[in-house]
């Protein structure tokens, strides 16, 4: 395009989404330098988007400037003043809706995010299932760049420089340099979705006992300290680092990971947008349903035996339980993980 464009990007949640985004908006800022995007998103993933070239950060407040309709219409007046060309809506909801319909009023070309509802829901179905991939989210994304004149490719990604590492976190993981570092992230927000505690503390156990590695259990939420505590078992290269660091932090830790073993979760997400290898493991969901972590090859999805349990997936986000389908993931066994991580390091 000939003169510089101002796009408006609107994902306000949830961190696994947005972390998603990120690939796509690093690319837009690679093959469009002239252009500039404006994110508009919670406060708190700030951090995803520092590092990206003519990206601003707008931070949404939900609690009081921005709550309610009304709210809305002060949102919408205060990106009005930033000048924006285009909108680009990749979240699709009510709230964004409504802001891209108000910038299309003023006469702004907007575009939305299809996120494939029905051929999802085919997917999950329970009867009449339609097993087959669909769209990825990032394809759906960059479709939507499309739909606004700018089509971007995503087959040569660029991924920043692992983080220089504070002394603060190099005091907490004195070890850290000349050692192989495994992620660990073994919990999501569905239990449908997380690996048996009892089959995930062998996996540690295997990995901690035979090698010098050095394994980090990861993992936002103060309230499963106690459990990582658990799965740490006394190993002195198991280090848990939940509740520790802020996400700026925890995201510098991550990009000098070696490969993250992870649930179909956000952390899987935040470490493939940092340019890591991801090994996720899968339940209720698939990676069929186009979450997928980004530049993964499928090899790196271990899933749950669709032999035993021929509905799977039963769920796009985990969220549905299926009876009889509690034990899914026990068709995944730990020597596979752990074959399977140390072929990846």
């Amino acid at each position: 395009m000939s003169n510089p464009k101002h796009i408006l990007v609107l994902r306000l949640s949830a961190m696994g989404d947005v972390a998603m985004t990120v690939p796509v908006l690093r690319a837009f800022s690679i093959q469009y330098p002239e252009s500039k995007i404006t994110v508009v998103s919670r406060p708190f993933f700030k951090p995803f988007f520092n590092d990206i070239p003519n990206v601003n950060f707008f931070a949404i407040d939900l609690n009081k400037r921005h709550k309610g309709f009304l709210g809305l219409l002060n949102l919408f007046s205060d990106l009005k003043k930033l000048k924006i060309d285009y909108v680009a809506d990749l979240h699709n909801v009510l709230r964004s809706k409504i802001i891209r319909t108000l910038f299309f009023l003023f006469g702004k070309k907007v575009a939305a995010t299809d996120k494939g509802r029905k051929a999802k829901k085919e997917l999950t179905r329970l009867e009449n299932k339609i097993f087959q991939p669909v769209k990825s989210m990032f394809e759906n994304h960059v479709e939507t760049f499309s739909k606004l004149g700018f089509p971007i490719n995503l087959s040569n990604p660029k991924f920043t420089e692992k983080a220089v590492l504070s002394a603060e976190i190099l005091k907490e993981i004195p070890f850290f340099k000349g050692m192989k570092k495994i992620g660990i992230a073994p919990f999501a927000q569905y239990e449908s979705k997380v690996y048996p505690l009892d089959l995930m503390q062998q996996v540690i156990d295997d990995l901690a006992t035979n090698s010098n590695d050095i394994i980090l259990s990861l993992w936002r939420w103060k309230k499963e300290i106690d459990l990582l505590n658990q799965l740490q078992n006394n190993h002195k290269n198991v280090i848990v680092l939940a509740g520790k660091y802020t996400l700026k932090q925890e995201l510098a830790i991550i990009s000098n990971l070696d490969v993250m073993l992870s649930m179909d979760s956000a952390n899987a997400h935040i470490a493939a947008m940092l340019g890591i290898k991801v090994i996720t493991l899968w339940g209720a969901t698939h990676p069929f349903a186009g979450f997928k972590p980004f530049n993964q090859p499928d090899e790196y999805c271990i899933t749950s035996d669709r032999i035993k349990f021929p509905l799977l997936p039963t769920s796009v986000y985990g969220n549905k339980k299926v009876i009889g389908y509690e034990n899914a993931m026990r068709t995944i066994f730990p020597e596979t993980v752990v074959e399977k991580t140390i072929s990846v390091l």
